[in-house]
């Protein structure tokens, strides 16, 4: 089984930054798509940043250019670095990725998702 361990959350001032972190482990024979995702209390989630096997990432426009996707591929660990934090921002934050477990595991890829960190932003 695999699992994903989001870390890095806090509370912060307007404009600071974070860097979240998200560990996957157990059977990990192969990760594909990885996402990061924010929900805020009331609000539906929301992808904010994408990244593929071929390392294409991807924002939403409100976004880029503050928040950066990276991997470190040989600890299976994404990062996603927020710059110029706003209030707007504080959200639960859940790290997703498409995980092949075993060589032989049959298709599709199961599709997992952390418990998500807390990003606070106030003054």
């Amino acid at each position: 089984q695999v699992q994903l361990v989001e870390s890095g959350g806090g509370t912060v001032r307007p404009g600071g930054s974070l860097r979240l972190r998200c560990v996957a482990s157990g059977s990990v024979f192969r990760i594909y798509d990885v996402g990061w995702h924010r929900q805020a209390p009331g609000q539906e989630r929301e992808l904010v940043a994408h990244i593929t096997p071929g390392r294409n990432k991807w924002y939403p426009e409100s976004l880029k250019g503050r928040f950066i996707i990276s991997t470190d591929d040989a600890k299976n660990t994404v990062f996603l670095e927020m710059n110029n934090l706003q209030p707007e921002d504080t959200a639960v934050y859940y790290c997703n990725a498409i995980v092949r477990s075993t060589a032989d595991e049959p298709d599709p890829p199961n599709d997992y998702w952390g418990q998500g960190t807390q990003v606070t932003v106030s003054s």
